[in-house]
């Protein structure tokens, strides 16, 4: 068969999951179909390239487990080698335990990995991986391939509990720890779990390890460059279980969109600048929009224009 070019593949979804309104902090979980679990798109090749490239040259920082997470991380390659050819046969196909990719002209033995079986489930797909075990009924992070990081370092996470991984959040001790920890061992066998972040970020880099919580005024950055400057970043986050390890798969789907192809449209852009000012102050210095909040908010009023007003009326 024709190996498929790069106009064959999907685009490149565009998911916008911010709201005007009052903020709120909350899961905002929805229902995933099966087929839709994995995203496969147009930026296939250099994300899976760029993915080698880290694995190669930075294998600590973007891959670890912990003791115990072996039969987690074969499960999570079993599902996914099951999943890929059924649901994108023109990509991959499976020959027994043969799993051969197209799109890269990669070929795998399942039986004998040459590698570390999540860290081959994490050289198949786009997402990251994140395997969450629960240790007498306390979540905790056990094993992760995690080469796009929305400022996060894997070697400070890996093995603590999920309230302590999420513990620089702003008010996710107070909101959420108790109902995602719940969640956790509530996750049924078969069903997808689909929730979507997103901020504002000065970097278009995938691999962004550090440079939260930063606040000191950024100049370069002005309300007439603000769309070449800065860019949405989106994480389209999925949760599956895994019903023979008992682990829970935590899939992180990061897109990055330049700002001015998100303001194009003003009541978008009005939306996100509805949604930038009712941040709180914490989770904006989380976040890091200090250095350019008020460039980017200019940028959006003049892109959202009479979309601006009418959401404000």
């Amino acid at each position: 068969m024709r190996p498929p070019t790069p106009a064959e593949l999907p685009r490149q979804a565009v998911h916008l999951p911010f709201e005007a309104g009052p903020y709120r902090m909350a899961m905002a979980l929805t229902a995933c179909p099966v087929a839709d679990w994995i995203e496969l798109d147009e930026q296939y090749r250099q994300e899976m390239a760029l993915r080698r490239s880290l694995l190669a040259a930075r294998h600590a920082d973007v891959f670890g487990a912990i003791p115990g997470a072996a039969a987690a991380g074969r499960e999570t390659l079993d599902l996914l080698a099951a999943h890929l050819p059924a649901r994108f046969p023109d990509w991959f196909a499976r020959d027994g335990e043969t799993l051969r990719n197209r799109l890269t002209g990669e070929t795998w033995d399942l039986a004998a990995p040459p590698v570390d079986p999540l860290e081959l489930a994490g050289r198949l797909v786009q997402e990251d991986l994140c395997v969450v075990q629960l240790d007498r009924a306390v979540p905790r992070l056990a094993a992760a391939v995690l080469c796009f990081p929305s400022r996060w370092r894997l070697a400070d996470k890996l093995g603590r509990p999920l309230a302590e991984v999420h513990g620089p959040v702003p008010l996710y001790a107070e909101r959420l720890a108790r109902p995602v920890d719940r969640l956790m061992a509530a996750i049924r066998p078969g069903r997808v779990a689909l929730r979507l972040n997103w901020s504002v970020v000065d970097d278009p880099a995938l691999f962004q390890p550090t440079g939260k919580f930063r606040t000191a005024y950024d100049s370069a950055i002005t309300a007439e460059n603000a769309g070449a400057a800065l860019c949405l970043r989106v994480e389209r986050q999925t949760l599956r279980l895994l019903p023979t390890s008992g682990g829970v798969l935590f899939g992180i789907r990061v897109h990055v969109y330049p700002l001015a192809r998100i303001a194009a449209a003003a009541e978008v852009a009005a939306r996100l600048a509805a949604a930038v000012r009712a941040l709180p102050e914490e989770t904006v210095r989380y976040k890091s929009l200090a250095p350019f909040r008020a460039a980017l908010l200019d940028y959006l009023d003049r892109q959202a224009g009479p979309a601006r007003r009418q959401d404000q009326e």
